[in-house]
């Protein structure tokens, strides 16, 4: 059992990181294992619609998006955490994210993989980065983790998110709420698998004849 944590944040040990990090500890204490993947000091550009990941399997550029895609397929969950940049996630992170999303929607079926997202902030726009990133969950078939309040830690370095008692609990409950859905779906899928999703229907408005 395996999760993928996502540092959308230039700064390595910074607040982002430090919530990560607080999440990380708790799924190993639950026998999940982790794997940190920093996004936002790599040269990440966004999608440019070519599609050739359709008929390729992975993306044209070949960077840390498909590094991370065959990761991806193999782990239970991921955790995308970001600064909040304008009340909104990093933008760097969010190029990444639009292209994993897309250039794997073809190549591994992610029902039931659950998804997180983490914000820092120092004050205030955490809420609409939060939903933001959670949108890339929802178009999955993804379950969201959530935790006893919205996945958020405050403060400008992480010696501040060390001071943020509530949000380093918040992550806390975070990790245990995600380690028992992962064990809980895991025992599930071996006596049922997982629910079937029906793609035929594709909306386009284009008249036919």
């Amino acid at each position: 059992m395996k999760v993928l944590t996502i540092n959308g944040s230039p700064h390595l040990n910074g607040c982002t990181a430090r919530a990560l990090t607080e999440i990380e500890n708790t799924l190993h204490q639950y026998g999940i294992e982790t794997e940190r993947i920093n996004v936002a000091n790599k040269d990440v550009r966004g999608c440019i619609a070519c599609n050739y990941c359709r008929e390729h399997g992975k993306c044209v550029f070949n960077d840390i998006v498909n590094d991370t895609a065959a990761k991806f397929a193999e782990a239970d969950g991921i955790v995308i955490g970001s600064p909040t940049y304008y009340a909104g996630a990093n933008g760097q992170l969010l190029a990444f994210l639009d292209r994993l999303f897309y250039s794997t929607s073809g190549v591994f079926d992610k029902t039931m993989k659950l998804g997180a997202s983490v914000i820092s902030s120092r004050r205030a726009g955490s809420t609409s980065a939060f939903d933001e990133i959670n949108k890339y969950f929802t178009i999955c078939s993804m379950p969201i983790v959530s935790s006893t309040y919205w996945n958020e830690v405050h403060g400008f370095t992480a010696e501040d998110v060390e001071k943020d008692e509530e949000g380093l609990q918040t992550m806390r409950n975070l990790g245990r709420n995600m380690a028992f859905l992962i064990k809980a779906i895991k025992t599930q899928n071996e006596t049922e698998s997982i629910p079937e999703q029906e793609r035929k229907v594709f909306t386009n408005f284009i008249k036919e004849g």
